[in-house]
């Protein structure tokens, strides 16, 4: 699921101002862009791959694996005296990692919006490290209260942890019959339950389409309405999976042909994609010169949006052809490439298959303003 500048948004405003699906000009240039669905990113999820992935069954629940942990912190390029920001805490993997190769001057400043990655921060007594209760589409404004303008190096590990799919409180997962929530934090906003409740049938059926790119979207939608007003309000995890698969006439094999609705429906109900929208141009803006920007994203809507940003920033000069312009007052770039995208390793799949899906993007801030 980018912003920042002056008028860097906070928890409440995004929390209040929900985005749809065709209202963000650079989500729905993304869209747009869209070409042949990659099956094995788009149902895919932050630090796990399926929401009912058979594969990760022996996986202990509640248990977390950091994806690309050292090749994520490897990027960052750590100075030992730096400020280093971990936009999606989780588990703490990636910022004990960065811990340990700071110096006694360095600081590290985490950012979750989750309670339960907030309790299990309190693990990490550290002077160096603080953790804000926050959207990483806060940062600018959480780290100016700080005193904190520039940082060199910003980490953010998109999507959700394997604890909150393994919990099936949170509503997650298709595995359990459990309350429709879906919150990432569940302490502010309205669950999945609540959109379902409220929705029109069009509205559903954009938000399936667009952020799970689900053919079956409109039968779905028209299902799931058809259900809510029957009378029989949709609040369990249970009873959408077995509306949609109601639905779904053809779906991949092994696959539960719920996978994009719930992904899509997480998406929307935590306004993943406009989060991410609203925090590149913080980025940005809060790097210093030689700062690094490392980001880790599981399915391709997200990593979409990263890619075109970085693009963008790198290669400023859409002047028209043959503009008279001298070439040094040609834009330059803000932003740099470093090394090519970065997958999990065939060891690290293999050890954990819910990383199979996970792209690192890095990139480098410039010296230009």
């Amino acid at each position: 699921m980018i912003k920042g500048v002056n008028g860097a948004p906070n928890k409440a405003l995004l929390s209040a101002k929900k985005v749809s699906p065709k209202s963000a000009s650079l989500i729905d240039a993304l869209m747009l862009e869209k070409s042949t669905p990659d099956v094995s990113n788009l149902i895919s999820n932050s630090n796990t791959n399926l929401v009912n992935d058979s594969s990760s069954e022996s996986f202990t629940t509640n248990s977390h694996v950091t994806v690309l942990l050292d090749e994520a912190v490897q990027a960052l390029a750590i100075k030992p005296d730096g400020i280093y920001v971990d936009g999606t805490f989780g588990r703490g993997g990636h910022s004990k990692k960065i811990l340990e190769q700071l110096g006694a001057n360095g600081r590290l400043i985490a950012f979750d919006r989750d309670l339960s990655a907030i309790e299990s921060s309190k693990a990490i007594a550290d002077a160096r490290f603080s953790i804000v209760h926050s959207h990483f589409a806060g940062m600018q404004a959480e780290l100016a209260d700080m005193g904190i303008s520039k940082v060199d190096g910003i980490l953010l590990d998109l999507g959700i942890s394997s604890p909150q799919i393994d919990e099936a409180s949170r509503g997650f997962s298709f595995r359990y019959d459990a309350p429709l929530d879906m919150r990432m934090d569940q302490s502010s906003g309205k669950t999945a339950a609540d959109f379902l409740a409220s929705t029109t049938e069009q509205v559903l059926a954009e938000v399936i389409k667009n952020y799970g790119e689900e053919r079956f979207a409109k039968q779905i939608a028209r299902a799931i309405i058809a259900e809510r007003n029957d009378g029989r309000a949709i609040t369990t995890t249970g009873q959408l999976t077995k509306i949609v698969a109601g639905a779904v006439t053809r779906f991949e094999p092994g696959q539960n042909p719920a996978t994009r609705t719930f992904q899509a429906l997480r998406i929307h109900v935590n306004q993943e994609l406009e989060e991410l929208a609203l925090t590149m141009p913080q980025c940005l803006a809060l790097l210093a010169p030689q700062g690094r920007l490392a980001v880790i994203s599981f399915h391709s809507l997200e990593d979409r949006i990263v890619k075109q940003f970085v693009r963008d920033q790198a290669n400023r000069d859409d002047l028209p052809a043959n503009f008279p312009v001298r070439a040094a007052e040609l834009p330059q770039p803000k932003l740099t490439g470093v090394g090519k995208t970065i997958k999990p390793s065939a060891k690290e799949v293999k050890h954990n298959p819910r990383s199979r899906s996970a792209v690192l993007r890095v990139a480098e801030r410039t010296s230009v303003i």
